[in-house]
């Protein structure tokens, strides 16, 4: 990691927490060292590079001139036409012809060490707080599916024309059914947090328990 684009968070930093009404009902402090106190913005750039190469499917495949259809035959002499000299009409000079070192299927998929990637979603977590991107909700516990009631909430906190990542303690489907049809918002346990999916929404909303889980994870201690 390197040291001069590492940047130390110092100082407790606050987090505004509101209920399910909108209402702002608190702070609550945030000590930048139970996630690592520091950003690097080289890692998380290495762990989003990474993230992205494994979803990519490396399907992509072209013809070259051994496999395209064609006569393999000379198209006319070597001398004495008067024209360029040419071969056949599997060239990739030609239209119809191979391609030229073209793409075939390859397997982009690769791994940082887990420590890394570890550390690169404490650092993005880390990262929504300093920024005073992320929220805390008292809690977001639904009795029944409703897109709803998910649409008056991010109404209520201003955030329904931004995307927005709703961080749980625990996987609720009642919860995630209910935001899946909402542009631009995405719900999450937070044992599925990644460096990725953290940057990739502008907001984080995060249940109160959610967020006391995340400091009494190990993975939570400093670097």
């Amino acid at each position: 990691m390197s040291e001069e684009r590492s940047q130390e968070v110092t100082g407790t930093l606050q987090v505004p927490v509101f209920n399910r009404q909108g209402t702002q009902t608190g702070t609550v402090d945030i000590e930048p060292s139970d996630f690592g106190g520091k950003i690097s913005k080289q890692l998380l750039h290495d762990v989003v590079l990474m993230y992205l190469a494994n979803q990519r499917a490396g399907t992509h495949s072209t013809l070259r001139r051994g496999e395209v259809s064609g006569s393999t035959k000379k198209l006319f002499r070597q001398k004495g036409t008067g024209n360029a000299r040419v071969g056949n009409r599997r060239t990739n000079k030609r239209r119809g012809g191979g391609t030229a070192k073209g793409p075939k299927p390859r397997d982009y998929e690769y791994h940082l060490p887990k420590k890394a990637v570890k550390a690169a979603t404490r650092m993005a977590i880390l990262s929504k707080f300093r920024d005073s991107e992320a929220i805390v909700l008292e809690d977001l516990k639904l009795d029944a599916i409703k897109t709803k009631e998910i649409v008056t909430l991010l109404k209520s906190l201003k955030l329904d024309s931004k995307t927005v990542l709703i961080g749980l303690d625990a996987r609720d489907e009642v919860v995630y059914r209910s935001a899946r049809n909402i542009t631009g918002v995405e719900v999450y346990a937070t044992a599925d947090f990644n460096a990725y999916t953290v940057l990739k929404q502008k907001h984080l909303i995060l249940t109160r328990s959610a967020l006391e889980g995340l400091r009494k994870k190990p993975e939570a201690a400093a670097v």
